[in-house]
């Protein structure tokens, strides 16, 4: 796809959006030897890559210039206003540019931009990012990336040069589909992370310390992935391997059993926590030996 730009050192890679994500792409592109254009609303983002970036002056002329356009921008509002307003990146795109969003954004949002860019013959990719700028920086990156598997290999330079890994999640939309669940289990952790820090602090427990055991013990439990075994987390049946089917009814238990007295505690500390109680109240769906139907009619 990139045969004639490769033979000039690399596909040319446009960057819109210079935040943390953004900026952490672009520095990453150039480290590899790619050529890179970045545009950036904000004059001062783009100056951090002018020694060794060509400037556009709008997204539709980057948009010339490039092989692969990287939207980094921060929401639906920029996204649509990027690829399809006034500048419509997607209606300025040359024949073979593919166009990467790696923006979160919503399943309304990647609908029309999809549909968008079908209409007009345009590869397009939606990426999922995880890692949060730190990764970024250090071209570290988790890519998940939702669209044909020819044109996300096709990409491989981009990958290359902005992760350290890059999965291929199916179709166009599932890499951002990814991106939301990831961020379900981040949030949702973190959130279990503040009840157990509520219930500790309360109990006189100095909360370093608490971190301190709760990563070592991570370490060796494998932490919120341990139960990401299966192909499905609809409930198990009778085809499944009895063995497995009766640790998961005892884990089920014992886990109810140490809620249980977390909620006594935290009882006793006179303490609201909701999520404990939710997580109790589910205990069997968790581990796959309840009832309830995950998957919509």
């Amino acid at each position: 796809m990139f045969a004639e730009r490769q033979a000039q050192g690399g596909p040319v890679i446009g960057v819109i959006g210079l935040g943390t994500i953004g900026s952490g792409i672009a520095i990453n592109v150039h480290a590899a030897a790619l050529p890179l254009v970045v545009y950036d609303i904000r004059s001062e983002a783009t100056l951090r890559h002018a020694e060794y970036a060509t400037v556009a002056t709008s997204p539709s002329e980057l948009a010339r210039q490039s092989d692969i356009v990287v939207v980094a921008v921060v929401n639906d509002e920029q996204v649509r206003a990027v690829l399809l307003g006034s500048e419509n990146v997607l209606a300025a795109c040359v024949p073979n540019t593919t166009v990467v969003v790696v923006s979160t954004i919503t399943t309304e949002c990647v609908a029309a931009i999809g549909a968008d860019a079908a209409g007009r013959g345009v590869p397009i990719v939606d990426c999922g990012v995880s890692g949060g700028p730190t990764a970024a920086a250090s071209g570290n990156l988790v890519c998940m990336c939702g669209g044909d598997p020819e044109v996300i290999g096709a990409l491989a330079p981009l990958f290359e040069a902005i992760g350290s890994l890059t999965v291929t999640m199916g179709p166009f939309g599932t890499g951002l589909a990814a991106k939301l669940a990831r961020n379900l289990v981040q949030y949702g952790g973190w959130l279990a992370a503040y009840e157990g820090q509520v219930l500790a602090e309360a109990a006189g427990i100095e909360l370093a310390k608490l971190a301190l055991v709760v990563r070592a013990s991570d370490d060796q439990s494998g932490g919120p992935t341990t139960l990401m075994f299966r192909q499905t987390v609809a409930p198990f049946t009778e085809a499944d391997d009895e063995g497995l089917v009766g640790a998961m009814h005892a884990a089920a238990g014992l886990a109810r059993k140490d809620l249980q007295a977390a909620l006594a505690l935290a009882d006793e500390l006179d303490l609201q926590l909701p999520l404990a109680a939710m997580t109790e109240a589910n205990c069997d769906d968790i581990f796959g030996v309840g009832t309830r139907r995950r998957v919509r009619d």
